[in-house]
């Protein structure tokens, strides 16, 4: 059972979320909170695989709450609910710990479909935030890669490349098509990949190789699905 935790400060938002992710079998709701620093609280007691949050509250907001969450280990991640005029954040989100976003007026099954893949342990990064995160990287100054993230020299030539694929967006069935790899050996890679630059998740690795340079903003994206 996928348990859930709904951040919003408007409670007929987190009523609809529940509703909707209540009528699935596998998805129970555990917590509710209208701030950040209530929902600190809610994750230390009711202990969600997945927190639904949006960044705009009251008291803290969903940035800084989404830090301190996943600061505290506790095994939560966080699906970051996020609107079009958001772009701002989307990085800020990223940096502080964000295992994916989805936009606040997404279809309800695609909502589902976010929870489980969030609770599986994938990210979850829409093409659209992928864009605005080059974007953001864009225009920050160029780095030591070594600063970044001191692993990346331990990288081996293949495991470059996948890392490379991530950061485009590429799911592993993907990655596996384009360096044609059996999908379990891309897996293992990734894995390599995430041990050797100590990151926690796919999102942390395509944050990485932006700010690392590794991938130039302006090179060939991954067209959206």
């Amino acid at each position: 059972m996928i348990r859930v935790a709904l951040v919003d400060d408007q409670a007929m938002v987190r009523a609809g979320f529940r509703m909707i992710l209540e009528s699935e079998p596998d998805i129970t709701v555990v917590g509710e909170a209208g701030d950040g620093q209530e929902a600190i609280d809610v994750v230390a007691r009711s202990a969600p695989r997945v927190v639904l949050m949006d960044v705009r509250m009251p008291v803290m907001d969903g940035i800084e709450a989404t830090r301190r969450i996943v600061a505290a280990g506790g095994g939560a991640r966080i699906l970051v609910l996020t609107t079009f005029d958001l772009e701002a954040h989307v990085y800020a989100a990223l940096r502080a710990g964000a295992s994916g976003f989805l936009l606040k007026d997404a279809p309800a099954q695609q909502l589902i479909d976010a929870v489980r893949v969030i609770a599986a342990g994938d990210a979850l990064l829409a093409p659209s935030v992928t864009r605005m995160l080059i974007e953001e990287v864009s225009r920050r100054p160029s780095v030591d890669p070594a600063s970044v993230a001191p692993g990346m020299a331990d990288l081996t030539e293949r495991e470059l490349e996948v890392l490379k694929l991530i950061a485009r967006g590429l799911s592993n069935h993907e990655i596996a098509q384009q360096l044609y790899l059996g999908e379990a050996t891309v897996k293992t890679h990734v894995g390599r990949v995430l041990t050797k630059l100590d990151l926690r998740d796919r999102v942390q690795a395509v944050v990485v190789a932006y700010e690392s340079g590794l991938i130039t903003p302006g090179a060939e994206q991954h067209p959206p699905h």
